[in-house]
């Protein structure tokens, strides 16, 4: 709510050709607190000075020779965007009342002037366009601060998930908040993990440590976002990344094994740029998945199922500097990479599993590559 100090504080600019009423009007307004007060017998000045004070309310004669208050209105609104005119007009024709508020003023005084009414007329058109201000800057402040909060909604969710849950958030289910769940038949999920990061952590700095793997992820995220993958999770010094969800896609193990690769050459690009020895060792696995939002205050978005946990082995299971995959993944990469067949490993709570290697790309004529797109 507005104090009277605000209102006192407003803008005022008197125009009016006779020097008396102008004197007249500006002795009573002074006299009643109000000391932010301009005035103008020269009505071709009104649109300049308007535009570099910003009036909060302009008290307009419309009967003036050269230009009258008609005229000068026509000629703000050129610069009040929305056609909001600051306006009080004074008139002595009784017609005129009518006219003025149709081109925009927001209220009038006749003549002769009243001055108990003017005072009244004054504060109360200030107290509205000093409230219309301020809400204005509320809602310009509030949505500033949503959009802030979108964008870090749009950085833990993927932005098809966030658009959902914005739109449920209102919605209760039998007492409770409905939840975001959905299967995927098909997703390519890969898991990466720094190798002897543990080691390496013991002898550098807690600030090199949390710099080195931001460094490490933020060239992953880069990847992720060019091949089209979701990031869902880092652990520690562990990455995790999907293909296919949560917009499906047909190339979901090709794009998983691209980006397999890709991280790979950006550990090598890593320890050039930073003269370390880091090495990376990733698994892939192919399947099915359910996939959902979890928690009220801080969401995760994640991934359940066999694959996840497979993806996790070949990585755990895999070797220093290779992306290790099952053959449900190596199904979906037709021809387009390179694959060394590494044989059957126990691997922990899934017993005797093939696995793959995958090494390179195959670069294909141009033709060939055209058909797979």
């Amino acid at each position: 709510m507005l104090s009277s100090k605000n209102i006192l504080n407003g803008k005022i600019l008197i125009v009016d050709d006779q020097e008396a009423n102008v004197q007249l009007l500006e002795r009573t307004l002074r006299g009643a607190g109000y000391g932010s007060i301009a005035s103008t017998t020269d009505p071709f000045e009104v649109r300049a000075l308007h535009q570099k004070n910003s009036y909060d309310l302009i008290l307009l004669d419309l009967q003036m020779p050269g230009m009258d208050g008609f005229e000068v209105m026509e000629d703000l609104k050129k610069i009040e965007l929305g056609g909001y005119l600051p306006v009080l007009v004074i008139t002595a024709q009784p017609g005129f009342s009518l006219r003025a508020l149709k081109a925009g003023a927001k209220d009038f005084i006749s003549k002769p002037i009243n001055l108990a009414e003017v005072l009244l007329r004054v504060h109360n058109m200030l107290e509205v366009r000093l409230l219309h201000q301020e809400t204005k800057r509320l809602y310009a402040r509030v949505t500033a601060e949503q959009e802030v909060s979108e964008r870090l909604l749009l950085n833990v969710l993927p932005r098809s998930i966030a658009e959902r849950l914005k739109g449920r958030r209102d919605l209760i289910t039998d007492g409770a908040d409905e939840v975001i769940a959905d299967s995927h038949d098909e997703v390519t999920v890969l898991f990466a993990d720094i190798v002897e990061f543990t080691r390496f952590s013991e002898g550098v700095s807690a600030q090199v440590l949390v710099d080195v793997l931001n460094d490490v992820f933020v060239r992953f995220d880069e990847i992720a976002d060019k091949r089209g993958l979701e990031k869902i999770k880092t652990i520690g010094d562990a990455y995790m990344v999907a293909a296919g969800l949560p917009l499906p896609v047909e190339d979901h193990a090709i794009r998983a094994a691209h980006m397999a690769l890709d991280m790979i050459e950006a550990m090598d690009r890593f320890n050039v740029d930073r003269s370390h020895k880091l090495m990376v060792r990733i698994g892939m696995d192919t399947g099915s998945v359910v996939a959902g939002v979890i928690g009220k205050r801080k969401f995760l978005y994640d991934l359940w199922g066999d694959v996840v946990n497979t993806a996790s082995r070949m990585q755990s299971h895999g070797v220093a500097g290779r992306i290790q995959i099952t053959d449900a993944a190596r199904q979906r990469l037709a021809d387009t990479f390179m694959l060394e067949k590494r044989g059957a490993i126990d691997v922990k709570g899934k017993g005797e599993m093939h696995t793959w290697f995958l090494n390179e790309r195959i670069d294909l004529p141009a033709s060939i590559e055209f058909a797979h797109k």
